[in-house]
């Protein structure tokens, strides 16, 4: 008689995320960030009708958009890191391109790559205003 080895069902399975260029399985290297849309124009792409779009656009502003995300990835065939927009299609799986540029305006809360490369961090940081002039002192203590 053989002897079965119980699988644990608890455990969460890998995200099935795979490069687009090689095929191979792509490892995450940060956390999601959701995509919001605050324009009409963005929800009727995703299958919104038009008058319905502009309703709720102008009723709630901006809203966030349900399974879609970008997400940076590792790939060992490369060896580089990108920034990819993924979007959930059903139970594990996910549709993978590289994150363009207009993307990056639908985002919250990370740093756009492609900004000028000449400005340093503190002078973004103080350009975007986090948290007025308070914020700005105690950046610039940290340089002291």
């Amino acid at each position: 008689m053989q002897k079965r080895c119980a699988r644990n069902r608890k455990r969460s399975q890998r995200r099935a995320i795979f490069c687009p260029e090689h095929g191979c399985y792509l490892e995450s290297v940060s956390p999601k960030f959701p995509l919001f849309a605050d324009s009409a124009g963005q929800l009727q792409v995703r299958g919104m009708g038009a008058k319905t779009a502009k309703l709720v656009i102008h009723t709630h502003g901006t809203v966030p958009l349900q399974d879609e995300w970008l997400e940076a990835f590792w790939c060992n065939q490369c060896q580089t890191q990108r920034w990819y927009h993924v979007r959930k299609l059903g139970d594990r799986q996910y549709h993978v391109q590289v994150a363009p540029a207009a993307l990056w305006h639908q985002v919250s809360g990370v740093i756009d790559p492609h900004r000028n490369p000449s400005v340093s961090e503190f002078s973004d940081r103080a350009a975007r205003g986090r948290g007025g002039y308070a914020a700005g002192l105690r950046g610039f203590r940290q340089l002291v």
